[in-house]
C-alpha cells in the first residue's frame, strides 16, 4: 500500500520557494559578512593591526544590516513553512556563529524543498 503524498497548491508552492530563495541569499550575505568581521577582528585585536582600512570599519554595520535581513527573511520563511518556533530560534541563531549560516541554509532548504515538493 502506496501512500501518495499531499499535493501542495501552486500558488503556496511558489510564496515558499520564493521566501526560501530570499531566506538563502540573506543567509549567504550574512555569513560573508560574519566571517569578515571576523578576520577584521581578528586582524586589529588579535595581531595588533591598528592601521585598519577605512572600508574595513564599515564592516560590522553590514553585518547588522544583513543580519537583520536575515531575521525577516527566516522569519517569513517560517510563517510560510509553518516552523515551530523552536526551529525558527535556531535558524536565526545561525546568523551570529561563523559557519554555522551555510550549514543551516543548506539544512533548511532541503526541508522546505522535501516538504513542499519544491523540487518537482
Amino acid at each position: 500500500m502506496s501512500t501518495t503524498p499531499p499535493r501542495i497548491h501552486p500558488q503556496r508552492k511558489q510564496r515558499v520557494r520564493t521566501a526560501l530563495t530570499i531566506f538563502s541569499i540573506s543567509a549567504w550575505v550574512t555569513g560573508i559578512c560574519l566571517l569578515s568581521l571576523v578576520g577584521r577582528m581578528i586582524a586589529q585585536y588579535g595581531l595588533g593591526y591598528q592601521h585598519i582600512p577605512t572600508w574595513a570599519t564599515y564592516i560590522g554595520a553590514i553585518h547588522g544590516i544583513a543580519f537583520m535581513f536575515y531575521l525577516v527573511s527566516s522569519l517569513i520563511l517560517g510563517i510560510r513553512a509553518r516552523w515551530k518556533p523552536l526551529t525558527w530560534l535556531t535558524t536565526a541563531a545561525a546568523g551570529v556563529v561563523p559557519f554555522l549560516s551555510f550549514f543551516v541554509e543548506a539544512n533548511r532548504r532541503k526541508e522546505v524543498s522535501e516538504k513542499f515538493q519544491l523540487n518537482s
